[in-house]
């Protein structure tokens, strides 16, 4: 038997903020909590971006409802994105709401609102696990340090107006030469995807320390350097792929890469701005959209989708 008062009523809404495909929880995830007596309420169809229908929700245990409100009306709500304007007079007093908070572009009224309603507000980003690690920031860094070599090997085809090239491992055609800016955990993933790929990969980044991390993590030595523009100007000029990967815990993330820069580069070459999350690391960078991922200028194709991630928030597929 379980406790009483141990019981939790969740609510998972439908995400409607821009770009935004993931859901909270999965089916599997919603079975787990039903099966110790928790009760789910489901938006009808807010599983359907991620692929993941309505039938195995409720399959799963969950109820699945056709009014927003109702969804809202839990005193728990766990959502994939922060919370939006629209969401706002759905609120109800004393809610806890488990889901990304983005402070640094949170607005200020939005802030006041939730402080007016007495909402409990648990932050994604900031939890920690046993080891001093945030892990749900982690898993998102991986899944786009990884997506974007797949993504950049995409643009370089000729069919996209890029180069013609493959990434590499062909035997006796030279490598493609890829540009990472930033050793976390982005860059180092997507450092790892390159390098599995056959590139010859090249990382900058401020911190010497996280340099040294990155290639302990990869487990041999590969070419660093710290930030200095006349060595960043002359490897961009050479390179077919330029990775941005900086983070900001607050603010915006430095502009690193000037126009000049970006306009020296190669044509059909390509520029992922993982950073643009951030405000972006190339001052060319501009927001891009699933819809309409890429833009050129100086003949470099950019690509600067904001949250990588949620295009990769499809299921498994079952055996």
């Amino acid at each position: 038997m379980k406790p009483e008062g141990a019981r939790l009523h969740i609510g998972i809404p439908k995400e409607t903020a821009f770009q935004e495909n993931r859901v909270a929880l999965t089916p599997d995830a919603v079975g787990v909590l039903v099966s110790n007596g928790h009760e789910i309420v489901l938006e009808h169809n807010a599983g359907e971006a991620a692929h993941y229908p309505d039938k195995e929700y409720n399959d799963a245990g969950a109820k699945i409802v056709y009014s927003r409100d109702d969804v809202f009306k839990a005193p728990v709500l766990v959502k994939s994105a922060p919370v939006v304007e629209e969401d706002m007079p759905l609120l109800q007093l004393n809610q806890t709401i488990i889901s990304p908070i983005h402070l640094s572009a949170m607005k200020s009224e939005f802030l006041e609102k939730m402080m007016e309603k007495r909402i409990t507000a648990i932050s994604f980003e900031n939890l920690k696990d046993d080891s001093g690690t945030y892990p749900i920031v982690r898993s998102m860094s991986e899944i786009a340090g990884s997506a974007v070599m797949l993504i950049a090997g995409q643009y370089l085809s000729s069919a996209n107006h890029g180069k013609g090239v493959l990434l590499g491992g062909i035997s006796g055609i030279p490598p493609t030469k890829v540009i990472i800016l930033g050793a976390g955990i982005v860059g180092e993933f997507a450092a790892r995807a390159a390098m599995s790929l056959g590139a010859s990969v090249k990382v900058f980044d401020n911190s010497v320390y996280r340099l040294k991390r990155l290639q302990n993590n990869i487990g041999h030595r590969m070419w660093t350097s710290v930030l200095e523009p006349k060595i960043l100007s002359k490897q961009l000029k050479t390179c077919e792929i330029a990775v941005g990967a900086f983070s900001s815990q607050n603010g915006r993330t430095p502009v690193v890469v000037t126009e000049e820069m970006v306009s020296n580069m190669r044509p059909g070459s390509v520029i992922i701005d993982v950073s643009i999350d951030r405000g972006g690391c190339f001052e060319t960078s501009e927001v891009t959209s699933h819809e309409h991922p890429i833009f050129m200028k100086y003949g470099v194709i950019h690509y600067c989708v904001p949250n990588i991630p949620s295009g990769f928030a499809g299921k498994r597929s079952k055996f």
